[in-house]
Parts: C-alpha cells; structure tokens; sequence
C-alpha cells in the first residue's frame, strides 16, 4: 500500500523589510527529494500555504483531502508556532497523522517542544535527510525508534532524546531539490526588491560554518562544521533551476561562502557553463574574505554575480569581540569599495542591541553606517534565539523579557540593555532607517542610482511602509 507523506509551508508573514516577496520552500524541498529518491511505495506531496494562498481553515481542507500517512513541517524561531499549528491541524483532520517537525529551531527546542505541543509527535534534530527515511520505515514497519539517532519522541510518559546523527559527509550525493513537486507555484515566486520581476529560486552550495558569532545558530546546528557540494556540482543545479525551472535570480543560501576555498572554480564552471547572460545571483560573504580575494570577485560578477550580503554588525571593537565576529572594523569599507568596484550592490547587515549599547553608541553605529555608504543596509535588534551564546548567557541572567517566539525576527526588541528599555530600542531601530534612507542626500543617491538593484531597494526601504511598520512597534 502507498505511503503518503506531506510536507507543509504553514502559513506565515514575512519579513515586512525585505519588501514583497514570496521565496520557495527549499528546506522541504530538499527533504522531499532525498524521501522521493530513498523510499519505496511513498506518495509524497507538497502544500506551499504562501503560494497557493491557503488560510488554516483552507489548509484543514487540503489536509483531508489528501489524507496523508505523515505531516511533515519546519520554520525559524519565528514561524514555530505555525509549524505546532499545522500539526494540531493534522490531528484534527485524523489523529493517526504522524506529524513531525524539525530545523534549527526546533532542533535547539526538542524537550521544551514536545513538552508543550502534544500535537508533536515527533522532532527531528540537526540533519533532517537520514533521520526522516529512517522514521517513515520504522513507522511503517514497526521498528525500534530508539535507534534512529537524531530524533526525540515520548515514550511512556516520557520525552526520549536519541544520540545525535553524524552528518552526511558528501553534499553531492544529495539529490536536487524537489522543485517538481511545487511547479505550479513556480511563477508565484518572487522577491521585488532583488530580483524585479524575474523569477526566485533558492539553491544550497554548502551547509554550516566553521566560525563562531555568538548570535548565530547556523554553526552550531550544522556541529561546527563547513560542507560544500562541488563547484561542478553547484554549477549544474544553477543550471538546472535556470533550464528546468525558468530561475531568473538565485539565492545560493550558503552561510559561509568562501570565497578563497571555491570561488575561482565555481566561477570558471559557470563560465564554461555560459551562466550569467540571463540568470543573476547573490549569496552572503565575510568582509575579510572579499578583501582578500577581490580578483575572486571580479570572476564571479562575470558570471552573473549580482549582489553580496556582508555581516558588518557593528562599528565597535568591543562589540564585534562579544559577537565573536573575528573580523576587524577596518575590513568593512575595504570590502564594500571592493563590491563596488565591480558593479556588486554592497549589503550590509547592522546589529544594535548589545548588552552595553546606550543612545550615544547607537549614533554612532549610524553615523558610521552613512559613512560606509554601503548599497544598502540594514539595522537589526540582537535577537538571543535558542541554540545560540547570546541565547544561553541572556536566559541565565534574565535579560530575556519577551518569550514569545513570533516575534523573534530581528526587528522586534527581546532584550534591554543595560541603560536602555525594549522601548528605546525600537526607537533607536526606527530612528536608524530614518537616518540611512531619509536624508534628501541618501534618497537623491538611492532612487537617481545607476544600479536597479540600488533603487528598487531605496524605493522600499525609504518607503512610508517600512517605517510605518517599524514605528508601530515602539
């Protein structure tokens, strides 16, 4: 008999900084590829809730209609309420939906989940691939789960943790993400502010980081580790989504680049590929790693290298030393001269919030902002998600003064400082978009740029929704 397996993006509201866009499920993508691919006699179906424009009652709907053996679902901190959602909703259409979660947050959260969601049946921590082959047969066949490693359950009352999983040693072996299964919706994914009208597609060329920011939870989840596909396998998926699925702008969703490690043969397998004529890209990079292999740069922006992301976060030394940063002040204007002089737009990502910032040191991180003169950038509140430093040190010592995980998206203040309240913070945040965007210089340079990638990111961010929505959490 066939197995039916549905993985489900809830729905949920984005983040309202990025401007109008609706990006693909990749996450559950890769995951439906590799059960498609490892498993036999399975049904498996994909429900993109943003896509198809589906409400709860809606997906409810969808979900008895479908009638699948499992519901499978993942998010950000943020999203994990509508992940516990979908579940409910599963055991409503039929308690005897297996429903299971995973990704970082809930990775980070496995104990604290299944203890207050009993719709959970199952969370599935760190590399989800394995794990989740190794549940459906054992769910299938009645098999030992205290022997899937990488999963926590209950069982007699109680919530058992198995060993954690190693992680999958060879990236190329993953199959591509399963982008037939959501084809349909494939002219409804888009980001404006980047890609215009083109068509937005997400590909992942690498899994971790070997760094140690003390706000992040990438390297932690992925063990400290750094993995990459090999460029030639990179390359062919560009290809592929460019070919198969009309991909206009690419996200390669690496969190660590390295630039120095693989940027010279990616960028002379693309080449050999013809990429870039009518397909661009972006990824994010370290600023030392830009300055170092600036030649790198050039070669990648030939073949369709639009656009970098780059982790500035602060202008204080001190700062960067808490956030482990391992980087230096200097190496940010070095870095974004360098994008620019080669046509790259330069974003830059800020962070206020640190545990000693007062009023005068958030001035002066916009002052050097403006000074930067970045393409574009944007200001983020410190957020202590689970699984990371900043979250266990803030939880010890009762800085956390918001516990509700909808709002753990980097605008809304979880934290004071030490001289200042959630509430100055988020005027302090407000008050940095109004200073980057809204000076007539800055607006005359963004709106008036040479870059369309410039503009119609200038004519979001200095736009009345962005503020207003910035100004209604004070």
């Amino acid at each position: 008999m066939t197995f039916k397996i549905l993985f489900i993006e809830p729905p949920k509201d984005y983040w309202f900084l990025m401007g109008e866009y609706l990006p693909p499920p990749m996450g559950l993508l890769a995951l439906a590829a590799f059960v498609e691919r490892d498993l036999e006699d399975v049904e498996v179906d994909v429900i993109d809730c943003q896509a198809e424009e589906l409400g709860w009652s809606a997906l409810e709907k969808r979900i008895y209609s479908l009638s699948p053996d499992v519901v499978a679902s993942s998010g950000f901190t943020c999203n994990a309420y509508g992940c516990a959602r979908t579940a409910e909703i599963a055991k409503t259409v039929d308690p005897r939906i297996i429903t299971i979660v995973g990704g970082q947050h809930f990775s980070f959260t496995s104990e604290e989940s299944l203890s207050s969601f009993p719709e959970i049946d199952f969370v599935i921590r760190g590399e989800g691939e394995r794990t989740l082959v190794e549940l459906i047969r054992a769910v299938r066949n009645g098999g030992d789960l205290t022997l899937i490693r990488g999963l926590s359950f209950r069982a007699h009352k109680k919530i058992v943790h198995n060993p954690p999983r190693s992680l999958i040693e060879n990236l190329d072996s993953l199959p591509y993400p399963a982008y037939h299964l959501v084809e349909k919706n494939l002219h409804r994914y888009h980001m404006k502010v980047m890609a215009g009208k083109d068509r937005f597609l997400i590909l992942e060329g690498a899994r971790g980081c070997w760094h140690r920011c003390s706000f992040c939870t990438q390297w932690r989840h992925w063990s400290g580790t750094w993995r990459t596909k090999t460029a030639k396998r990179i390359a062919n998926e560009m290809v592929h989504l460019k070919d198969n699925f009309g991909a206009g702008f690419l996200w390669l969703a690496d969190d660590n680049f390295e630039l120095g490690l693989r940027g010279e043969e990616l960028a002379r397998a693309l080449a050999d590929k013809g990429f870039g004529d009518s397909t661009t890209w972006f990824f994010q990079s370290r600023m030392d790693d830009i300055v170092q292999h600036r030649d790198v740069v050039s070669q990648l922006h030939e073949v369709g290298n639009s656009w970098q992301l780059l982790g500035v976060e602060n202008n204080s030394p001190e700062v960067l030393s808490e956030f482990n940063k391992d980087e230096g002040v200097e190496d940010a204007a070095k870095a974004v001269k360098v994008l620019k002089d080669h046509g790259i737009l330069a974003q830059a990502m800020m962070v206020i919030g640190s545990r000693r910032d007062t009023t005068e040191t958030i001035r002066g991180l916009r002052d050097f902002s403006i000074r930067l003169d970045a393409d574009l950038t944007i200001f983020t509140v410190l957020t202590p998600f689970p699984g990371t430093n900043i979250h266990a040190i803030a939880k010890e010592r009762g800085w956390i003064e918001d516990a509700n995980y909808a709002h753990y998206d980097m605008t809304h203040a979880i934290m004071p400082t030490e001289t200042l309240s959630r509430t100055q913070l988020q005027q302090e945040l407000l008050d940095c978009y109004r200073a980057f965007y809204g000076s007539p210089m800055s607006i005359v340079r963004g709106l008036f740029s040479h870059n369309e990638l410039k503009k119609r990111s200038y004519r979001h961010l200095a736009g009345k929704r962005v503020l207003h929505s910035l100004r209604q959490l004070v």
